[in-house]
C-alpha cells in the first residue's frame, strides 16, 4: 500500500483509522488480483459518500438561495455532484495517483478515467464521515466544493433570468422572446455586446456583457425588473 500520508496533509484530514482511506481508494480491478492485500473495493464507502454529498450540497443550497424552486435547486444540485464536477475536484486533490488499480486498469489510463475519479472521491467523502463525523466531513465538502458552488450557483442563477422572463411572457400569450445584438464596442480582446430582448415587436429590456450569453442574461433580468415594476403599478 501506498504512503497516504502526505495526501491526508493535501486534504487537510488526519485519520484515526488510516485504513478507510486506504479502502476508499480501491479500485474493483485491484481486487482480482490482490486477495492478500484487499478483500473488497471502494463501491460500498462509494454508496455512503454519495449520499453524504448530495445532503451536504441540497442543504447549502436550501439555506443559500430560500427564492429558488425546488425544481431549481434539483437542477443546480445535479450539476454540484455530476462526474464532470467531481472529476475536476478529484484532479485538484492529486486522487489519481493515489489510486489502487488492477495492470489492466493502470495500462488502460485508469487513474484518469472520470469515472474512476468522481466515485473514489465519494468513496473518499464517506471514508471521512465514517472516520471524523459529520461536522467535519461537511467542512470538507464545503471547502472542497467553494469555488464550484460558487460558479454553478452563479450560472443557475443566470440561466434563471431567461428561462423566467420566457415562462412570464408564455404565460401572457406572446411568443418566445428574441436576444437581438444590436451594438459591439471595443477592440477584440476587450469586446462587449450590447443585446435587447424582443417580444411581440416591443423591446422589453436591454443588456451588455463581455460575452453574447452574458449580455443576453442581463438583458433578460432588466428585462423582468420593468415588468415586475409594471405589475406593482
Amino acid at each position: 500500500m501506498v504512503d497516504l500520508a502526505a495526501w491526508q496533509e493535501i486534504l487537510g484530514i488526519s485519520f484515526n483509522a488510516p485504513s478507510l482511506l486506504e479502502l476508499a481508494l480501491v479500485h474493483r480491478s485491484y481486487i482480482n488480483e490482490n486477495h492478500d492485500l484487499a478483500s473488497a473495493s471502494n463501491e460500498r464507502l462509494e454508496f455512503l459518500g454519495d449520499a453524504v454529498l448530495g445532503l451536504v450540497v441540497a442543504e447549502r443550497l436550501y439555506q443559500d438561495f430560500p427564492h429558488f424552486t425546488e425544481g431549481e435547486m434539483t437542477k443546480l444540485r445535479a450539476a454540484l455532484v455530476c462526474q464532470d464536477t467531481l472529476t475536476r475536484i478529484a484532479r485538484t486533490t492529486g486522487l489519481g495517483d493515489y489510486l489502487y488499480l488492477g495492470k489492466g486498469e493502470e495500462a488502460s489510463g485508469g487513474r484518469h478515467k472520470p469515472a474512476n475519479l468522481a466515485g473514489a472521491l465519494e468513496a473518499v467523502i464517506g471514508a471521512i464521515f465514517l472516520d471524523q463525523g459529520s461536522a467535519t466531513t461537511i467542512d470538507f465538502i464545503l471547502r472542497l466544493f467553494d469555488k464550484e458552488l460558487e460558479e454553478v450557483a452563479r450560472r443557475g442563477v443566470e440561466v434563471d433570468y431567461k428561462s423566467r422572463l420566457q415562462e412570464l411572457i408564455q404565460a401572457s400569450g406572446q411568443p418566445v422572446p428574441v436576444y437581438r445584438v444590436v451594438e459591439t464596442k471595443g477592440p477584440d480582446h476587450d469586446k462587449r455586446f450590447i443585446v435587447e430582448v424582443i417580444a411581440n415587436d416591443m423591446v422589453l429590456g436591454k443588456g451588455s456583457g463581455k460575452s453574447k450569453k452574458a449580455a443576453e442574461i442581463e438583458a433578460a433580468r432588466s428585462a423582468l425588473e420593468k415588468l415586475s415594476a409594471n405589475f406593482t403599478e
